[in-house]
């Protein structure tokens, strides 16, 4: 099938900020055979519901584009939310929302796979949908229509979307997606009820209403001898991470208790340093870029790390590459690291100590001491840096204005530190508001209200009155959102619906959020969302995601949870061995922790 936009779709791009967006047609992406033999493939559209520039930033959904093009019987094609002027443009011209490649609406794609990231993008999810004429009700959905399918963290607390998916991808997509095409090739041109049933028989694959017991997050358990992606498409514009990337490692063990991606993403699962390199030669090869970036939740626990450096500096030194590490511990080995990497000399270092004291530190089980904040911040303008980014939370369980105040006081310790090596000392301080999440140890907690996170806001603002410390945080409304949506049941796919009939885009989006919008929503749906974000629960409740099976224990969370309010922290099983999560003994990384 050529390349067959719809008349009046490039007249459009006239009219819009950033054409680029929609413009496609970008090296890497899928080349179109002229033989008819892609129309007996499976069609799937890739879909993302933010913006491009996010989209093409997001490694998982490069992964899952360049995987399907190695299937000889299904075809990627991708889609993203397009922008509030170029929706407005699409409906008054009349015009689908098109995949980049061909062009096909996405009502012609056998299935539409969404990536659910954040919980904000909901409302773009059905803009999506609706600009690409899919009925935005998987009950509305006939037999010739796409089967919805929604994977990412996003599908391991599915019940406020389930009134619009058809079926949720739990944990690694290319261990599963192989067979979720497969079943739907298979099933081509039968009854809907049949297709979904053949896709809920897929392990690790959830469909509301057909399955039966909780599905179980797939997993890769070698990432060596799993896929590796050796291409990438290249933007054909500016977007957040405009680099080449390669996932070191996969799971955590450090046991934060607010980090939901520490606990869905076991069992820490590390790749070999020739792999590594291989991909890294394979990617800068055939992308021509010129930067190539390390990611995992811990890149500088990566076993192989420093050896890796090594054996790649010439090939980075003699063709003028570039690397990044997307996280830092505060410790002197990822200073001194960073310290030999041109780009992060370039730009300043980010670190995420997350609370002001070591009490609360302790509680949400982060092992950083004041003494190691401290160093690291000395040795940080000691090596030549002049700018730090500060990431904390507020409202985190326990806390008090005196874990507040011990925040301002590391943005001191931080000026201080400058002063001392004759820095300018430029401190970048962010607070995110904390917001409990499904399968973590405080999917149990109360998040505070608006009005408290408006006021921890300030008041740390407040304290921090210094010409070289900037501060921000997040907007309360939309840390609230964000909170009722995170451990929300079915009701909210209603409210969702109506929040976007009424006008909702891109929640997300500061510039676009409308707080006063959902408040009229919940209250005209008689909806109460302080019960679903600033209501404690009990141990023993059932909970909207128990459906979903994550491999760790609610056993392990309620344990770790109690440690919490004890103030008693959990050592890395990596180093101190098991502790009894769930996954001992059900995955190849975990086996040798029972002895």
């Amino acid at each position: 099938m050529k390349r067959e936009i719809p008349a009046g779709y490039w007249s459009l791009l006239s009219m819009v900020k950033r054409p680029g967006r929609y413009s496609g047609g970008e090296w890497g992406s899928m080349a179109i055979e002229d033989d008819g033999r892609d129309e007996k493939k499976v069609r799937i559209c890739l879909a993302f519901p933010d913006v491009y520039e996010v989209g093409m930033s997001y490694l998982g959904f490069q992964i899952l584009y360049s995987l399907i093009g190695t299937l000889g019987y299904a075809r990627a094609e991708r889609a993203y939310c397009p922008w509030i002027d170029m929706e407005a443009a699409m409906r008054e011209a009349g015009l689908p929302l098109c995949s980049l490649e061909t062009g096909r609406p996405l009502c012609d794609f056998d299935a539409v796979g969404f990536t659910l990231q954040y919980e904000l993008c909901s409302t773009n999810i059905l803009t999506m949908l609706d600009l690409g004429r899919v009925p935005i009700r998987s009950s509305e959905r006939g037999d010739a229509d796409p089967i919805v399918i929604g994977g990412g963290c996003g599908a391991l607390a599915p019940a406020p979307l389930e009134i619009f998916f058809d079926a949720f991808c739990i944990g690694d997509g290319e261990d599963s997606t192989p067979e979720i095409l497969t079943a739907l090739l298979e099933t081509r041109g039968r009854p809907r009820y049949e297709r979904l049933l053949a896709v809920s028989a897929v392990r690790g694959v959830y469909v509301p209403g057909l399955s039966a017991v909780p599905a179980r997050r797939r997993i890769v358990e070698n990432l060596d001898e799993g896929f590796l992606h050796r291409t990438m498409i290249v933007p054909n514009m500016g977007v957040i991470h405009d680099r080449a990337v390669v996932q070191v490692q996969r799971g955590c063990t450090r046991g934060c208790r607010f980090c939901q991606a520490g606990i869905i993403d076991r069992p820490v699962r590390e790749r070999g340093l020739e792999s590594v390199a291989r991909q890294i030669e394979d990617l800068l090869s055939f992308t021509g870029w010129e930067e190539v970036g390390l990611l995992s939740l811990s890149t500088c626990a990566w076993t192989p790390l420093a050896g890796l450096l090594e054996y790649i500096a010439p090939l980075l030194d003699r063709n003028g590459i570039k690397l990044s590490l997307p996280s830092l511990r505060m410790d002197s080995f990822s200073i001194e690291l960073a310290a030999k990497l041109e780009e992060m000399r370039r730009g300043g270092l980010t670190f995420a100590p997350e609370a002001g004291s070591g009490r609360l530190r302790a509680v949400i089980n982060k092992s950083v001491t004041e003494h190691d904040i401290e160093s690291a911040l000395d040795a940080v303008f000691e090596h030549g840096w002049d700018r730090v980014k500060l990431y904390f939370m507020m409202g985190l369980p326990t806390e008090t204005f005196q874990d507040l105040d011990g925040i301002a006081d590391i943005a001191f310790e931080a000026a201080a530190a400058a002063r001392r090596h004759k820095r300018r000392g430029n401190i970048s301080v962010s607070l995110a508001g904390f917001v409990p999440k499904a399968h973590t140890p405080f999917q149990w907690e109360a998040q505070i209200s608006r009005d408290e996170l408006r006021e921890r806001g300030r008041y740390v603002k407040g304290r921090v009155r210094n010409g070289r410390i900037s501060l921000s945080y997040h907007e309360p409304n939309q840390t609230f959102l964000e909170g009722v949506y995170a451990r929300g049941d079915g009701r909210l796919g209603e409210a969702t619906l109506e929040a976007w009939r009424r006008g909702a885009r891109f929640d997300g989006w500061t510039e676009c959020f409308n707080a006063n919008l959902w408040t009229e929503v919940f209250s005209d749906l008689d909806i109460d969302p302080d019960w679903y974000a600033s209501r404690p629960r009990e141990i023993d409740e059932p909970l909207p995601w128990d459906m979903i099976d994550v491999g760790v224990t609610k056993k392990f969370l309620a344990s770790e949870r109690a440690a919490a309010l004890r103030g008693e922290t959990t050592d890395d099983c990596r180093h101190a061995g098991c502790n009894g999560c769930g996954w001992q003994g059900c995955a190849e990384a975990c086996r040798n922790a029972l002895g």
